[in-house]
């Protein structure tokens, strides 16, 4: 069988369908796989839309750190939903029937590699906040308005929109002459790397959108946690050094959870031996941010945990 879809690789071109390779796990161990991917994706849905019902229903949390923090779980969702009901799916078909459109395929890369980005560009968005609430507390609200508010989540979209909108556009232009997706879902080198043409472009496009997202990530984070840290240690105020404490810690536990879980995902990229490691990893990287996000935010957050002993 094996020699076959191989055969298949060789001799097609452009086809319409593709077959994903999926998770290769024994028989003992995916029906509890199955169960825990199917609860954690339960999860991810209740409390992440939970969280943003409870933002817009209390007036109190009616503030810009809770409205901005509402754009992570939308995130969240969409990420997970795209994926994880089809991995499901897939999980219980036999490899020969694990197949998808290119059109799907083409949509899931897409909307997985924009689920990637915009955590990144919303937790600038939510560290910019931080830093004006903590360092110039006097002008917060006349900075961070409403109309500011929504320049930062279309800001966060925006930019993610573009870079993978170039990322995969740069790829569907591309011949096919493969069939089979070496992985358990579709995404930009998957796809790429179906084409029996020049991928030099797309390598460094790649290897750029990278090193641009995780360099502005992690260098807003440094430049805003160094302000933040200075002001702390400068300033006689307990309540201020125990609200910097509170709400940025919520975040720089977030921020180091997303990078750590893309971090593995390129580490484990060097090294073709543990394969099946790196392909479980990349289902984590969505489901572990998307299962712990809310947690952390709802059990740090005074606001949301005063509403929820007002709600039961």
């Amino acid at each position: 069988m094996f020699c076959l879809f191989r055969l298949m690789e060789n001799y097609t071109h452009n086809s319409f369908t593709l077959q994903l390779e999926g998770l290769n796990v024994s028989k003992e161990s995916k029906y509890p796989l199955f169960v825990f991917f199917f609860f954690s994706y339960l999860f991810i849905l209740v409390t992440n839309v939970g969280i943003v019902i409870l933002v817009f229903i209390d007036k109190n949390l009616h503030q810009p750190m809770y409205l901005l923090f509402c754009n992570l779980p939308l995130s969240d969702v969409l990420g997970n939903s795209i994926l994880v009901p089809h991995l499901l799916v897939d999980m219980l078909r036999p490899p020969s029937e694990r197949l998808i459109s290119y059109t799907n395929c083409v949509a899931q890369a897409f909307t997985t590699h924009m689920y990637g980005t915009t955590t990144h560009t919303i937790l600038i968005i939510m560290a910019f906040d931080r830093y004006v609430a903590i360092c110039n507390p006097l002008r917060y609200a006349a900075i961070m308005t409403n109309k500011m508010v929504i320049k930062l989540t279309a800001s966060a979209w925006g930019v993610a929109l573009v870079l993978v909108g170039v990322l995969l556009g740069l790829t569907i232009r591309l011949n096919r002459c493969r069939t089979m997706i070496h992985s358990p879902y579709c995404d930009n080198a998957s796809l790429f790397k179906l084409s029996c043409e020049s991928v030099f472009i797309n390598n460094v496009y790649g290897l750029m959108f990278t090193v641009v997202l995780f360099t502005a990530s992690i260098g807003s984070m440094v430049v805003t946690y160094t302000k933040i840290t200075e002001v702390c240690l400068t300033s006689k105020s307990n309540s201020l050094n125990s609200k910097a404490l509170q709400t940025c810690s919520t975040h720089l536990v977030v921020f180091l959870i997303v990078v750590f879980s893309g971090m593995s995902n390129i580490v484990l990229h060097r090294f073709p031996q543990y394969t099946d490691y790196r392909k479980l990893c990349t289902i984590l990287f969505h489901i572990v941010p998307g299962s712990l996000n809310p947690v952390i935010y709802g059990v740090q957050s005074k606001e949301i945990r005063r509403f929820l002993l007002k709600l039961f």
